[in-house]
C-alpha cells in the first residue's frame, strides 16, 4: 500500500455546551469517504456510545451529531494532515495537529478522552503541553482491535457516562 499525504476535511462536533471530547487518531479511509467520524461500519463506535448514553443507535450524521450533542459530547481528531498507509495509525509520519483553541475557548471541555491508544499518543506527544490538559485513554472502537469485545468496550466507554454522573471525576 502507498503512503500518501491525507488533510482531514470534516468539521468537529461540538458546541458551546460540550464537556466531554473524545478525539481519535485520524478518520480511517472509509471515514474519509463518508465524510463524518467513525464511518466504517465495522467500528464500534456509535453501538458503543448509544450503549452508554442509553440511546438508540444513530443511522445518520444528524442522528449521530444530535446524540453526541446532546449529551454534552463532542468528537474530534488529533491530526489535521499527515502521511498515511489507507487506515493504519501505525504507517502515520509527518504529523500536523489540530488546533484546539477555537473548541476550547467555545466548549465548556471539562474531561478529554482518547479513542485509542495511537489518539492518546499523539495526544501526549503534540498537545497535551499547549492545553494544559490530561487525557484518559480508552480502548479502540476500530475493527482492527479485535482483542476488546463490544461488552468490554461499553464497560470502559462507561467512565464517559460514570464522569458526568459522579460530579465530573474520572
Amino acid at each position: 500500500m502507498i503512503r500518501e499525504h491525507v488533510t482531514h476535511t470534516f468539521a468537529p462536533v461540538y458546541d458551546k455546551y460540550s464537556e466531554i471530547l473524545i478525539l481519535g487518531s485520524f478518520p480511517s479511509v472509509k471515514s474519509r469517504e463518508e465524510n463524518f467520524y467513525y464511518g466504517h461500519p465495522k467500528n464500534r463506535f456509535w453501538k458503543v456510545m448509544a450503549a452508554v448514553l442509553a440511546c438508540e443507535v444513530p443511522n445518520t450524521i444528524e442522528e449521530k451529531k444530535q446524540m453526541l450533542l446532546s449529551h454534552s459530547v463532542a468528537v474530534w481528531d488529533v491530526i489535521a494532515s499527515c502521511e498515511i498507509e489507507g487506515s493504519s495509525d501505525s504507517s502515520i509520519k509527518n504529523v500536523i495537529v489540530n488546533d484546539f483553541s477555537k473548541i476550547l475557548e467555545t466548549a465548556d471541555i471539562k474531561c478529554i478522552f482518547a479513542n485509542g491508544k495511537t489518539a492518546g499518543k499523539l495526544y501526549q506527544k503534540y498537545v497535551r503541553e499547549k492545553t494544559g490538559r490530561e487525557i484518559v485513554i480508552l480502548p479502540s472502537t476500530s475493527p482492527a482491535n479485535a482483542a476488546c469485545s463490544f461488552e468490554q468496550l461499553v464497560q470502559e466507554y462507561g467512565k464517559i457516562r460514570d464522569w458526568k454522573s459522579a460530579g465530573n471525576k474520572v
